[in-house]
């Protein structure tokens, strides 16, 4: 059984403390944490949990029955509460961004490698079927190789979305929709087409005047023989969000679609796609097993059978660091108004904190602060069953 740790209790952990009751055989909570004088306490009692309660994550430190932390926390202190965890023995899965500079995700991956204990990113919408079908058929060369890829990573926030806390400035939430949006389309483009070559972006805050970052971000990124697109935003009414790659044979995206353009002897194409491959997509696709587990609880399922088994997860934090040196690349290109070659050399400004927060444009100033909000949060989809 399992003894878990839950650092941070605001929006995001509930969708940790429902994945791990999924598991009651496997798991238990054991601890829940958060700076805010109460709140733990009643995220306790909210879920009848048999947990202890605490204020500092400092205090579960010397506890050496908790075998996982599970950080929910603001991203300025993924990193110090992740390293904090690992070097007292205990595995640790952080959620998105990874953390607030690759420097930071360096020092993560190094109390990982010493302690010798787990660490895995959240990321969770890889466990999502339609997500893990697009990378399957991708994978597959079926559709040959990409020629160019569309990510629309659109969200709507309100204004008062920024007057939280630590929202909207550099040094709390390190950054704007494109790392605490747009990392879920930016990891899953990473894990499918790997780093670009080359990252050329437009940073602006358009709607959001009580935040220093930005609310919306276009990026066109170089690869061999292809481009990317990445539009990050906060301000999209209906937040479509798609993932296209248009391939040598084929049109595939999430949500699900399959389009195959059949030329004429002058170029043009026929009106009607082709339906044999479609049909030879759906034929790969049923052969691929089904997912016991989506979402969150999908990765978190897969973390604790990590842990049962002695092996990595499927999400590492490699994954993580990869993501962040995208995001890096879009603020470097988009504060400097220039191209942006990866990989990021160690010695660059924006690899740390500090020289992030001194290059970045300051958007606005935060004129609101509140401790907490109510209402529900929105994981975006992908149109499961709907074609678009």
């Amino acid at each position: 059984m399992l003894q878990i740790a839950i650092i941070g209790t605001g929006g995001i952990s509930h969708a940790h403390i429902k994945a791990y009751l999924q598991f009651p055989d496997r798991c238990r909570i054991a601890a829940l944490v958060d700076i805010v004088p109460g709140k733990a306490q009643r995220v306790k009692d909210q879920y009848h949990l048999d947990c202890d309660v605490y204020e500092h994550h400092e205090d579960i430190l010397p506890r050496q029955d908790i075998d996982l932390a599970d950080v929910c926390t603001p991203p300025y202190v993924h990193a110090s509460i992740s390293i904090n965890c690992l070097r007292s023995g205990k595995n640790v899965v952080c959620e998105k961004p990874m953390a607030a500079s690759l420097q930071e995700c360096d020092a993560m991956l190094r109390a990982r490698d010493e302690s010798g204990k787990l660490l895995s990113i959240i990321a969770q919408n890889r466990f999502r079927k339609p997500i893990r079908d697009l990378k399957a058929l991708l994978d597959s060369g079926i559709a040959g190789k990409v020629r160019s890829a569309q990510i629309d990573s659109f969200w709507f926030r309100g204004h008062s979305y920024y007057d939280l806390w630590w929202r909207g400035k550099w040094e709390t939430e390190g950054g704007g929709c494109t790392l605490n949006h747009a990392v879920h389309h930016i990891d899953m483009l990473g894990w499918m087409m790997g780093l670009p070559q080359r990252v050329t972006s437009v940073l602006a805050n358009t709607g959001h005047d009580n935040a220093e970052v930005e609310d919306l971000s276009v990026s066109v990124m170089e690869y061999p023989g292809a481009l990317a697109t990445v539009t990050a935003s906060v301000v999209h009414h209906g937040e479509e969000q798609q993932l296209v790659f248009q391939c040598e044979k084929a049109k595939l995206a999430a949500p699900y679609a399959i389009f195959a353009s059949q030329p004429q002897p002058n170029g043009f194409p026929l009106r009607e796609p082709s339906k044999d491959f479609e049909k030879e997509a759906q034929a790969f696709l049923a052969t691929l097993p089904p997912l016991p587990y989506e979402m969150h609880v999908g990765q978190l399922e897969n973390v604790l059978s990590a842990i049962e088994r002695g092996i990595s997860p499927a999400i590492t934090g490699e994954d993580g660091r990869r993501t962040i040196e995208l995001i890096t690349a879009i603020y470097k290109s988009g504060s400097a108004h220039a191209p942006v070659t990866l990989p990021l050399p160690p010695g660059d400004p924006f690899c740390t904190v500090e020289g992030i927060r001194a290059n970045v444009p300051h958007f606005y100033e935060k004129k609101a602060s509140v401790t907490e909000f109510e209402g529900d949060i929105s994981f975006g989809g992908f149109g499961e069953g709907k074609k678009k």
